[in-house]
């Protein structure tokens, strides 16, 4: 037994002896070549990187800009993985409605193709909001993708809308199958959805593979069955998946059970983030995705209050008239009002995300209601030691002294960060603990996925069970106002990784080196275009304007037409400058005052001009007040109503103004020796001359003898002017006709001081 030990004792030892000097060998050639020197060590693996994504919506009909950007974001995602080494993934959000086929074609065609072979395309069909069904030419979108994620509810197929496709179109989506891109598509499959009187069988076909029976499944036509039958192939468990005369509709969870056509099932983006293990932030569609960003950088360091607020909008007025893709936030500043934050925010939210891309950075600090604006952005980039957070309302008691908010606005503080959490894909738990210190935020565990989120007690409980309750996030335990640093706020989700500087975020946002603007800041410009805006200064404005144009009619000194003249430039100018009018308005006013004037001095009639002029005036002013022309939102109901009163309240001030001015205009100290009077019996008819109720020598008793008497016009009248009776000239006014000046009148009516008359 000694020896049979020791035998194998020296087996094991030879053995040992042999692998070891094999590991030497591998690890250590006897002769290095050049190539094997200049060999790089290994890299981590392409697989276990994360990959390069960008997601798009194709919206119908499918447009050549649409394709353009499609295929731009597909150039620019290869080739940004390849220098990466990276995989390049790109989503493509497919929508309902109706699109042209050579359109669709030629796309399907480009995606298809050999220099996008290393791009992993995805079609993800969420559940729309009209109609749950994805139909017509636009599934050949989602068929030419190397793989299809639905919604379980959601249905795809009848690319001929009941009708049987042409069969070049049908050859066409064929050579796509053929070309075996997705593994769950087969030519039957296909034909089912592009001609309603075929029927799709599931079949299991048993073969003979080395002398072992080997069981697949296929998808067949009923034709493709039958020729299996002949060839005495045996076939298995057959099952109908589509009968004849039926349209080839698949709802998400059907085609998932049959394993034909999709490759996953997802309820939301998230659940499609989890699938395929991307950060949130490739499954946020920008506007710069597929294009040069056009960029428009707005700075927030100042302590917020309305006149910043006026100044912020009026700058996203303008980037948006500008046919920007890219707003920059610089956000650098302590908080301020509570009101104005949440305007900022929601106006910066509520900004359409496939139009313009909106990114909040933040270089130092975004606290309180800084914190609230940054939420509204698309993306929030923090540098590294930068902090977010602490938006705890509070008040301000008599002595300058803080308190805490009632808990009526902490409730309602907490609604609004929801919404705007729930409109970004932020956890929404931790937005509202900024602002309530006694709000709990738990990390917690998808029991079936394992991914990780952050929810409250609340949010738990309503999952049912979904999750798995974890360790409370730190930064909530106690009397703690959640607030974070960069990479902190990336771990909670709140925040996209952070950067180092400023020119690591232009590399990220993809601005070209050198073109990335100089932020815009508020100057005493945008504070004075705020004040004007106001509506006080609204209404001071129009009610100004309009009185100093009553004086000029009786002054003609031309210096309250000058005034007048500036009160109304001045309203334009500000709501020019603060988004709301534009060049339309302004016409339209010029238009009414040109009316006016013709009324007055060209055609005088029965007053169409004059009133036209008027209401083309009242309806330029009202428009220059707000963005719309018909209300659409209670919101602009609101603003009209608004316009509608300061109008309404201002030629009210008026009309009752120009009262007090006929009536002791003639006595005010300054103005008497301004009013142009008539000239008397013996005086110059040359002079100056008005109303008779202002001249000292015409008493309008005295005009009731003018009745029935003839005389000449004095001056043109238009259809008022002067009229001579004898050596007395006084104001009168035609039954509406033009006359010229020395034709033939006579008194037909005499009413107060109202002279009317007519051509003899």
């Amino acid at each position: 037994m000694s020896w049979i030990r020791t035998v194998v004792w020296i087996g094991v030892f030879a053995a040992s002896c042999g692998l070891s000097s094999q590991v030497v060998i591998a690890d250590a050639p006897t002769e290095a070549t050049p190539d094997a020197l200049a060999k790089p060590a290994p890299e981590k693996n392409e697989a276990t990187k994360t990959p390069v994504a960008v997601y798009l919506t194709v919206g119908s009909p499918l447009s050549d800009s649409v394709q353009a950007k499609v295929l731009n974001a597909a150039r620019k995602v290869q080739q940004q993985a390849e220098q990466e080494g990276r995989s390049a993934v790109l989503i493509l959000e497919i929508a309902p409605g109706t699109s042209k086929f050579g359109q669709v074609r030629d796309l399907a065609k480009e995606l298809t193709s050999a220099k996008f072979a290393a791009l992993r395309t995805v079609a993800w069909i969420p559940e729309p909001k009209d109609k749950k069904r994805i139909d017509g030419y636009n599934v050949i979108l989602a068929l030419a993708c190397k793989e299809i994620v639905m919604h379980p509810d959601v249905e795809l197929g009848d690319i001929g809308r009941g009708k049987v496709l042409e069969a070049e179109e049908q050859q066409f989506v064929l050579s796509l199958v053929e070309k075996r891109l997705n593994s769950k598509l087969s030519t039957a499959l296909v034909t089912g959805l592009m001609d309603p009187q075929k029927i799709v069988l599931k079949v299991k076909v048993e073969s003979d593979v080395d002398g072992r029976k080997v069981s697949e499944s296929r998808v067949l036509t009923s034709d493709e069955h039958r020729r299996l039958l002949e060839n005495k192939v045996v076939v298995q468990d057959v099952t109908t998946i589509k009968e004849a005369g039926a349209v080839g509709l698949f709802t998400g969870s059907r085609a998932r059970s049959l394993d034909v056509l999709v490759t996953q099932t997802a309820e939301t983006r998230s659940d499609l983030a989890e699938l395929y293990n991307f950060p949130r932030e490739y499954l946020r569609e920008n506007a710069t995705s597929g294009e040069m960003p056009r960029v428009v950088r707005i700075r927030i360091d100042e302590t917020i209050e309305p006149v910043l607020q006026g100044f912020i909008e009026r700058e996203i007025r303008r980037a948006k008239s500008a046919n920007v893709n890219l707003i920059l936030f610089e956000i650098d500043s302590p908080g301020g009002e509570l009101g104005a934050s949440l305007e900022i925010a929601h106006k910066i939210a509520d900004l359409d995300g496939k139009r313009i891309r909106t990114v909040a950075y933040v270089p130092k600090m975004a606290l309180s209601g800084a914190a609230i604006i940054a939420l509204g952005c698309d993306e929030i980039i923090l540098e590294n030691h930068a902090k977010i957070g602490d938006a705890a309302p509070i008040s301000i008691r008599a002595g300058q002294q803080f308190e805490r908010a009632p808990e009526k606005i902490l409730s309602f503080l907490r609604e609004e960060l929801k919404t705007l959490a729930e409109k970004k894909g932020r956890p929404a738990g931790l937005c509202q603990a900024m602002a309530d210190k006694d709000l709990d935020v738990f990390q917690v565990t998808h029991r079936d996925n394992g991914r990780i989120s952050f929810l409250t007690e609340e949010e738990i409980h309503v999952a049912n069970g979904e999750w798995i309750k974890g360790r409370i996030v730190p930064e909530c335990q106690g009397e703690m106002l959640l607030t974070v640093d960069g990479q902190r706020a990336h771990e909670l989700k709140l925040a996209e990784a952070p950067v180092a500087d400023e020119d690591e975020l232009r590399q990220r946002l993809g601005i070209p080196e050198g073109e990335i603007p100089q932020a815009v800041g508020r100057t005493w410009v945008d504070t004075l275009v705020w004040e004007l805006n106001t509506p006080g200064m609204t209404f001071l404005l129009l009610f100004a304007g309009s009185a100093l144009i009553y004086i000029e009619l009786h002054t003609m000194t031309s210096f309250f037409g000058i005034a007048s003249a500036l009160c109304f430039m001045l309203f334009f100018w500000s709501k020019f400058l603060g988004g709301t009018a534009d060049v339309l308005e302004v016409v339209l006013f010029l238009f009414g005052v040109g009316l006016i004037l013709m009324e007055v001095f060209v055609v005088p009639g029965f007053g169409i001009f004059g009133i036209s002029g008027a209401l083309a005036i009242f309806a330029a002013l009202v428009l220059a007040s707000q963005t719309f022309v018909l209300p659409t939102t209670s919101s602009e109901l609101g603003q009209m109503t608004q316009s509608l009163g300061t109008m309404s309240v201002a030629l009210v001030s008026v009309i009752g103004v120009a009262m007090l001015i006929s009536k002791y205009l003639p006595e005010m100290p300054l103005l008497k020796h301004l009013i142009l009077t008539p000239p008397s019996m013996a005086g110059d008819i040359d002079g100056p001359r008005l109303r008779p109720d202002l001249a000292d020598g015409v008493a309008a008793a005295s005009l009731e003898s003018l009745l029935h008497q003839e005389g000449e016009a004095f001056t043109t009248l238009r259809p008022a002017g002067k009229a001579r009776f004898g050596e007395q000239v006084v104001d009168v006014q035609s039954q509406g006709d033009y006359i010229d000046a020395g034709k033939k009148i006579v008194v037909s009516e005499v009413s107060g001081n109202k002279v009317v008359v007519r051509r003899v």
